[in-house]
């Protein structure tokens, strides 16, 4: 009924065409926050049919750049110098121009490299008045729409560009970066210049080689591919099951490909760094159990520990959606033993069943699956007969060894030493507390030993305490390590 009488006042070349492509149309006319939403709902498949989001996907982003003269304004202004003073030369001719910022190189009077990003006048306002209102429709979307949680798709939109429209956040992302990539020679980000940069400003390294594709086949041997391969797989599932910081907007565009005169002396770098997932600490041991289960084909405990990251929602079927996700991995799994599989599409097919069953998972999720998208991309780019499975299972089998590595353990558990400490402090009286309901519980019965389990109870407290003060004053992680497993087995036992 709605739709009948407002039909008169919408426009008459789209309102005929198909939903998907009358949504992809209105957001690209409402302007660059709506184009900016419509590409976060692309990346949605979990939560959204297929059909919608393969359209949103083709939404582009590129608009015309504004005039130079304009980019030296607002170099001037925010620098607070002539653009003469601040650079040698600046390209009149833009790199990208996008709908909220574009980029120009320039060098430094040092005789650096550099890309010069600014935001694009008045952008920063209509975004901020662009997100009011779409924290009010959210609202009213959710009562209408539920099944498709519009409401969370706002609001992580919402985070998202906040951020993406102050430059000193992907500033911070670079040095976060090299920081967690320090050891690791054969990948780089590009060097932030800070003095050189504001929240409208960001200048950085100018990273140039090639980009992953049809021209790195030809030019690169296949030495140099494999290299690209394996510090890209490595790379990719580090930040995601080691740091848990990861690339959030990765693709092909963002990736370079740096040859040295020898294979090994190749560098792979990531650039367009404004978009950044991150995972907590207890989802990331989760997200590592989780993918290094499904590459060793253990379906049963994957779905598992996916389930244990996602939130059930109202009438939501947990055990039917881990039936669900088991059945369908295993039958990918069983494929991969006729040819490579797509481990980024069983992963995105497990999240996209969660609607089905009312089980919800956090926008990181996908972000997740888009990087591995891009790493078996660009991988098969390089190699048509790539192993995902193979090369998955070889790098995060070495964070899974890395992440039980005794002293990693013993360095965590040291740091968590005042709650182990609190902990040590109650223990009587929890120990007390515990005795006095099993007596109270046991009022009418006649066990045959009243005393069973309570003296493994006191042992189990005592292996526990003596633990804490092994770690707290030092003592060998060969000591405070078997202590507090031998404590917990009796405590379960006793139990």
């Amino acid at each position: 009924m709605l739709a009948a009488i407002l039909k008169p006042f919408v426009r008459g070349d789209l309102r005929d065409q198909p939903f998907p492509e009358q949504l992809r149309r209105r957001l690209e006319i409402l302007g660059p926050t709506f184009t900016k939403l419509g590409q976060i709902m692309a990346i949605r498949e979990d939560l959204l049919p297929e059909v919608i989001t393969a359209e949103l996907d083709s939404l582009m982003d590129h608009l015309p750049p504004i005039p130079f003269a304009q980019v030296e304004r607002i170099l001037e202004r925010e620098l607070e110098a002539p653009v003469e003073s601040l650079f040698r030369s600046v390209d009149s001719e833009p790199l990208a121009a996008a709908s909220i910022a574009q980029v120009h190189r320039a060098t430094t009077h040092d005789g650096d490299d550099v890309v010069v990003k600014v935001i694009k006048p008045g952008i920063r306002d209509v975004v901020t008045s662009d997100l009011k209102l779409l924290e009010f429709f959210g609202v009213f979307l959710q009562w209408l729409l539920p099944r498709y949680q519009p409401r969370q798709i706002i609001d992580e939109f919402g985070a998202y560009t906040e951020r993406e429209i102050d430059f000193d956040y992907e500033a911070d992302h670079a040095e976060i970066f090299a920081a967690n990539f320090q050891d690791v020679s054969g990948v780089i980000f590009p060097t932030v210049y800070r003095e050189l940069s504001t929240s409208d400003v960001l200048t950085m390294e100018y990273l140039s080689g090639i980009r992953p594709g049809p021209q790195a086949v030809r030019e690169l041997s296949e030495a140099e591919r494999q290299r690209v391969i394996d510090l890209g797989a490595s790379a990719v599932i580090r930040m995601l099951y080691k740091d848990g910081f990861f690339h959030a907007d990765l693709h092909a565009g963002n990736l370079k490909i740096l040859p040295g005169e020898r294979p090994e002396d190749l560098q792979i770098g990531f650039i367009d760094l404004g978009m950044v997932g991150r995972f907590r600490a207890d989802i990331r041991r989760r997200m590592l159990y989780y993918y290094y289960a499904l590459v060793r084909g253990d379906v049963d405990n994957a779905a598992r520990y996916l389930l244990d990251m996602a939130r059930v929602g109202e009438g939501g079927d947990p055990q039917g959606f881990r039936r669900a996700v088991s059945d369908m991995a295993r039958h990918f799994l069983m494929r991969s033993k006729q040819g490579s599989i797509s481990l980024a599409q069983v992963i995105l097919r497990s999240l996209s069943l969660g609607g089905r069953y009312r089980i919800f998972f956090p926008v990181e999720m996908t972000l997740m699956v888009k990087a591995l998208v891009t790493f078996e991309g660009v991988g098969r780019t390089l190699n048509p007969d790539l192993d995902v499975v193979s090369v998955s299972r070889r790098h995060v089998r070495h964070i899974f060894r890395e992440r039980f590595n005794p002293l990693t353990l013993g360095s965590e558990m040291l740091s968590n030493a005042p709650e182990l400490v609190d902990v040590a402090l109650k223990l009587p009286q929890l120990l007390t507390s515990g005795v006095a309901h099993l007596e109270e519980s046991l009022v009418d019965q006649s066990p045959s030993d009243p005393l069973s389990g309570v003296r493994s109870s006191v042992i189990a407290g005592a292996c526990i305490v003596g633990g804490v003060i092994a770690v707290v004053q030092g003592g060998p992680l060969w000591l405070s390590i078997p202590l507090f497993v031998l404590g917990t087995g009796l405590a379960v036992w006793a139990r």
